[in-house]
């Protein structure tokens, strides 16, 4: 059983002349969470060790899995702050009622004493992290699940997105040690509730501040409008940041799989798949006239390029900017005649050859601007 009320360190934030939860109860109020503190501060030691042993299970967990956070950390809830947590006070239920303790017993209802943190790079990693740790039935059961970032989304506001996982462990003998001292009466299950944060390592940042200024000191003389208008414009930049690293991320992962000779790689260069591999490669020179792209299957055809990484080694950024400087445009080029200039750059007057009027014919437009532009390449390398 508990031992009795004991008295524990005052919060930094009485120290300083802020309110605190606890400053706010009556007599009744403060020795039932004087009574729930002591015990706490009785068990703790052996929560501690279900905080370490939830994170290496975690971190065992993603050695070989498909995603690899960031990092992941852990933390047992001070005795301060578990004071803080269990002196909140609930609204009366009946008018002219007295506020009652949110959390009469912290022992049954609170699952954030113990919490552990996968921070992940990418929004989309934080879906994979948790269907992860789901699947794991064996050493856990999730008993809740949550995207913290729903409510904001649907009310039009902002706010860091986190998944939150409420866990149940399964029959784990260091919850059993910590069981048996917080009431050796009872038999040890080894089952126990805690919460599992996930999120990228951007909202990470955004939540700890957040957390320092607007829930550690919640002292209305130290507070003022323009924090709230300041959080609200930096989580709107923080979504734009992830999404861009997303974008970023999903545009690596097509550039490499189009350089996969067993897979993307070896892709026929279809008109719509040459689209495709220019718009990913080079959006900022786009089409001004239509979307056919039969035109250029036709000019790598008549090279005989007719796999995906191929067109990928035409389209060498330095071999572009070689070809931009050789040829001096005075408009900035639209992806056929860019294209037509690679090919030239790289095929010289064979790409003439194939591609231009014959040489005895009536009218000879493209062959003399080839024969132009060759000339210009040719002084460029001479020089």
């Amino acid at each position: 059983m508990a031992a009795g009320p004991a008295h524990v360190s005052v919060p930094v934030a009485t120290v300083l002349g802020m309110a605190s939860n606890y400053d706010r109860l009556d007599a009744g109020q403060r020795a039932s969470v004087d009574a729930s503190v002591a015990t706490y501060a009785r068990v703790r030691p052996e929560l501690k060790n279900v905080t370490r042993d939830v994170l290496v299970t975690l971190i065992a967990m993603f050695k070989d899995a498909e995603v690899d956070p960031l990092f992941i950390t852990g933390r047992t809830k001070t005795i301060e702050s578990f004071r803080e947590k269990v002196s909140r006070l609930d609204p009366p239920s009946l008018a002219g009622g007295e506020p009652t303790l949110k959390f009469p017993d912290p022992f049954r209802t609170l699952n954030d004493m113990v919490g552990v943190r996968v921070i992940t790079k990418l929004p989309a990693e934080n879906a994979v992290v948790a269907n992860l740790i789901k699947r794991q039935r064996q050493i856990f059961d999730c008993r809740g699940d949550r995207e913290k970032a729903i409510g904001s989304i649907e009310s039009g506001t902002y706010g860091y997105s986190s998944r939150h996982l409420i866990l149940r462990t399964l029959q784990n003998d260091t919850v059993r040690a910590y069981q048996s001292v917080l009431n050796p009466e009872l038999p040890a299950n080894g089952s126990y509730f805690f919460e599992c944060q996930i999120r990228t390592v951007f909202a990470h940042a955004w939540s700890e501040i957040e957390h320092d200024i607007r829930f550690k000191g919640q002292d209305p003389r130290a507070w003022s409008p323009q924090f709230d208008r300041q959080f609200t414009a930096t989580a709107a930049m923080l979504e734009v940041v992830e999404k861009e690293f997303a974008d970023l991320h999903d545009r690596y992962e097509k550039v490499r799989g189009f350089w996969d000779e067993a897979g993307e790689g070896a892709g026929p260069l279809t008109p719509d798949r040459i689209r495709d591999v220019w718009l990913t490669l080079l959006p900022h020179v786009d089409r001004k006239v239509d979307d056919d792209w039969g035109w250029a299957a036709e000019l790598v055809g008549a090279h005989g390029l007719t796999e995906t990484r191929q067109l990928m080694e035409l389209l060498d950024s330095d071999r572009i900017t070689e070809v931009r400087k050789a040829l001096d445009h005075r408009y900035s080029p639209g992806p056929d005649r860019l294209l037509d200039d690679l090919l030239l750059w790289q095929y010289g007057p064979r790409h003439i050859e194939l591609t231009a009027e014959p040489a005895d014919a009536e009218s000879h437009p493209r062959r003399d601007s080839l024969q132009r532009r060759l000339k210009q390449i040719e002084r460029y390398r001479l020089t």
